[in-house]
């Protein structure tokens, strides 16, 4: 399964798992300077931005491992410029991880939510 095609298919079944949980998914693949943000969702109060880390169910390592603090400082950065170019209210901003197991036939296997995986 190549990098794009599951990143994809993984952020496809976490978009789906957050909006059957009731979040509001208000944009997809925010791309900044700073980096890209997978997801931008409301809910209960916050502004979540989600990172969605896709791997195949035998991969040595849990997708959570690589949102190291790099990748946080840079979604950090992104959130900040989305937060500065649109009215977000009395939101509270969160960072979520969300980890899809995926098998070597696309089909998903398992989704986790990590909230908030690392602050400001």
């Amino acid at each position: 399964m190549g990098r794009n095609s599951s990143g994809k298919i993984g952020e496809d079944a976490a978009a789906e798992f957050l909006t059957d949980k009731g979040w509001n998914i208000i944009e997809r693949n925010y791309h900044t300077r700073q980096g890209e943000i997978d997801i931008i969702a409301t809910f209960g109060g916050y502004i979540i931005f989600v990172e969605v880390k896709t791997r195949l169910e035998n991969s040595l390592f849990l997708p959570r491992e690589a949102v190291d603090q790099k990748k946080q400082a840079k979604l950090i950065q992104a959130a900040l410029m989305y937060i500065s170019s649109h009215e977000i209210g009395l939101l509270q901003p969160r960072f979520d991880v969300i980890e899809v197991i995926a098998s070597k036939n696309k089909e998903i296997k398992q989704i986790n939510l990590i909230e908030n995986a690392f602050g400001l």
